[in-house]
């Protein structure tokens, strides 16, 4: 399903075949992977993306285009898990990804619908406000500029919301695309509809990425695939877990304006923002997030639908969509080294859905450690980090998980379709029809092609 802001995304590119050269092969042309090739073509290097679909067709392209520092109730999490010193480069490298993406609009001459806008965590719980206020008192003391409030623009009764100001929105794909324009400018090469096979270092400590039918030979190697298509030696799939999000864009019918983007701090999540369509505001409302693979409760764009409707009882769904994403265990993205053995090979994922500022401090950082500078903000994504040993009963299950996974099921005297990563049992996706992987998120369509990374093989005998 196409989201809305893929209904003209079209492949414009061509297909690799041959062999080609590049000092930086990028894979994945989603916001990281060109915000990465866009700063890396800026220092001269020569740099080819490539991907498996077409620019922004997966996460990048579903995403709902929030530009902000707030990621939830963070950062009081954030401030006992490190310390206030971690809590604040965190803000502050979120902040400067703000910066840094309006820099990019204006030096582009970019038009993708861009807002300033204020962001708020809202809660219609009497027993979350007490978290609202906690995480309010920790913003204060990192000197960010929120506050509580009991009232927002939306119809909704709330106990108490956490405001962020200075904010902002914008058509990921509008943006993608004035960038892609830049790239082509700067030389950079892309190709679409080439899925990525392998990547192996030669004699000469170059990799050499694989596709179907044709090879790139380059010193540098930046995973942007949202979930590394590499399973050894990086081990991603003991550090993460990928989850599924439900969009759905409505039309009011009556007239839409709010000062900011909203989000709930209780479960079921929802999100919601304005989307400007013509001469109207549409409606975004994204939620009911559930483990990829894990069993679908129902209609969850049914239930979507149902809570705009008591929003506004005349909205109409004009659009529907999923989008996928990696939750790390320590909700912090993994940004840098892809693996300590593995030099020159790059990494930037675990985004937990917060991926448009995320994207842009990748980028940078991993820009930096290409051209050999120091990145102040390295050592708080660092993708090394041993932090995960403290969530030991989320990692033991993971692991159970993807050993269980392996033992082949039979279902009426057939087998149930494997997962050609890491060979987990699939289960099948009724709403979308799809093959969903419960260990890594995996997705393939009914016949078996690969839609969702880390696997990059197809399947056989679905039908």
């Amino acid at each position: 399903m196409d989201s809305f802001w893929n209904i003209n995304n079209e492949n414009r590119f061509s297909s690799l075949e041959g062999e080609v050269k590049a000092d930086v092969c990028v894979i994945g042309a989603g916001l990281t992977g060109l915000t990465t090739a866009y700063y890396l073509s800026k220092e001269g290097k020569k740099v080819i993306v490539i991907d498996k679909d077409v620019i922004c067709s997966c996460t990048s392209g579903g995403n709902t285009g929030k530009i902000t520092s707030q990621h939830g109730l963070i950062y009081k999490y954030l401030k006992d898990l490190n310390g206030k010193e971690f809590a604040q480069k965190y803000y502050e490298a979120n902040e400067l990804a703000i910066k840094n993406i309006e820099k990019i609009i204006i030096k582009e001459n970019i038009d993708c619908d861009y807002e300033t806008k204020n962001a708020y965590v809202y809660t219609e719980s009497k027993n979350e406000v007490q978290n609202i206020k906690n995480e309010v008192e920790v913003t204060k003391k990192l000197k960010i500029d929120s506050e509580f409030v009991e009232k927002i623009d939306l119809p909704i009764n709330i106990f108490g919301a956490i405001q962020f100001k200075n904010q902002a929105q914008f058509n990921p794909v509008k943006y993608a695309n004035g960038i892609v324009k830049a790239l082509l400018a700067n030389g950079v090469v892309i190709y679409e509809k080439s899925k990525v096979l392998d990547v192996v270092q030669d004699d000469n400590d170059n990799y050499i990425i694989s596709t179907l039918n044709g090879n790139i030979n380059s010193k540098y190697v930046v995973l942007a695939t949202r979930y590394p298509i590499i399973t050894f030696p990086g081990y991603y799939f003991l550090k993460m877990y990928q989850s599924t999000s439900y969009a759905v864009i409505a039309d009011p019918h009556t007239e839409l304006y709010t000062d900011g983007y909203y989000i709930n701090s209780e479960t079921p999540q929802f999100s919601f923002r304005t989307v400007k369509y013509g001469d109207k505001n549409l409606l975004l409302a994204v939620g009911y997030d559930y483990r990829t693979g894990s069993e679908i409760l129902g209609n969850p764009f049914n239930y979507l639908e149902a809570k705009i409707k008591r929003m506004y009882p005349n909205a109409e769904v004009i659009k529907c969509w999923t989008a996928e994403d990696c939750i790390s265990l320590d909700k912090i993205p993994y940004i840098g080294d892809f693996s300590n053995v593995m030099e020159n090979v790059y990494v930037a994922t675990g985004y937990n859905k917060w991926g448009i500022t995320s994207s842009n401090i990748a980028a940078n950082i991993i820009t930096d450690k290409i051209m050999c500078r120091e990145n102040e903000y390295e050592d708080i994504f660092k993708s090394s980090r041993l932090e995960i040993i403290k969530n030991k009963d989320e990692v033991l299950n993971m692991l159970k998980e993807s050993v269980d996974g392996i033992v082949v099921k039979r279902i009426k005297g057939k087998a149930t379709p494997t997962c050609t990563h890491l060979g987990c049992k699939l289960s099948w996706n009724p709403l979308e029809e799809t093959w969903d992987c419960p260990c890594h998120g995996s997705r393939y369509t009914k016949r078996g092609f690969v839609l969702e990374s880390p696997a990059v093989s197809n399947l056989e005998d679905t039908e």
